[in-house]
């Protein structure tokens, strides 16, 4: 990943003053006692049962719902992929928010190091808490944290339906409506977000996702580089770092089509007019109230969250 010292495909100042001592290359460091890719990892490895992926369910909606934090007993860790993705699909329907689309978590090799996953994961985009590039978002929408990445997103213009035969890149592209610059926002219910890693805790919360931005749409895009396609990132009028569109998966539209198959291969689909964000290009960047987060992708727009 580029860093506030490597930067050649960013734009942010080649020089300039320090980062005042409350921000790092992580934002504020506000995430928990452990530092990411030191989780203890949980013991057990074998699936839940459907009565404990109900009860993990029920646990975060819980805590969701009413804003509060939650501790997931020890007999329900597990490093279980399989039981990650079915807490996931059950927990959207548990929770009874509207969705307006998907989000790739871990699609970068960084994050997935940092929080010691297998694998890319979705989320669920929900309308409740979608907004646009200048909003002033409260504390209403998250539990513990405002975790900011910035990211490339699309717009579909067609229905992608569950079918046998997988999707192409070249249909997928095919599909999009415009592409437009988006911070995703990440929350959980438990608390030490690298701690949770241990038991894939922010995974089970739909994969983090908790709100999500939206810049100026591009309808026209399909010439642009966005594996080149660099971003800047600023906390409260200070540079932080740097990242470029391969980050996701090599390409933005390759994470789109992974998304689109991972559901197909789970008997879901996507809407016109949904929104799928395609990953973190700078990593994680945890911010508090007060904050102003912007994301400067040159050509492509920027992108702004106000934190109330």
């Amino acid at each position: 990943m580029t860093t506030r010292d490597e930067r050649p495909l960013g734009r942010g100042p080649a020089s300039g003053s320090a980062l005042p001592p409350d921000l790092g290359p992580r934002g504020r460091s506000i995430y928990g006692h452990t530092p990411p890719g030191a989780a203890i990892l949980a013991a057990r490895t074998s699936v839940l049962s459907p009565t404990e992926v109900a009860e993990v369910v029920e646990l975060i909606a819980t805590g969701r719902h009413e804003r509060t934090s939650r501790v997931l007993p020890e007999r329900l860790r597990t490093r279980s992929w399989t039981s990650v993705e079915q807490v996931l699909l059950e927990l959207e329907a548990r929770l009874g928010w509207p969705g307006a689309g998907w989000k790739v978590g871990a699609a970068a090799e960084d994050v997935r190091r940092a929080e010691g996953v297998p694998a890319p994961l979705p989320g669920r985009l929900f309308k409740r808490s979608i907004f646009q590039s200048g909003d002033v978002i409260g504390p209403q929408f998250f539990v513990n944290y405002r975790l900011c990445e910035c990211e490339i997103a699309f717009e579909l213009a067609r229905p992608f339906v569950p079918r046998e035969q997988p999707y192409t890149e070249a249909e997928v592209s095919a599909g999009i409506a415009a592409l437009f610059p988006a911070i995703e926002i990440g929350d959980s219910v438990f608390e030490d977000w690298y701690a949770a890693s241990g038991y894939f805790g922010t995974c089970l919360d739909n994969g983090g996702g908790a709100a999500f931005v939206e810049g100026p749409r591009t309808p026209d895009w399909r010439d642009a580089d966005l594996p080149g396609a660099a971003v800047d990132l600023f906390v409260s009028g200070h540079y932080l770092k740097s990242g470029v569109g391969a980050l996701a998966m090599g390409h933005p539209v390759t994470s789109l089509t992974w998304l689109i198959n991972w559901l197909r291969e789970r008997g879901r689909g996507t809407l016109a007019g949904e929104v799928v964000s395609t990953g973190t290009l700078t990593g994680h960047c945890f911010v508090a109230a007060g904050d102003t987060v912007r994301a400067d992708f040159g050509a492509l727009g920027q992108v702004e969250a106000r934190f109330s």
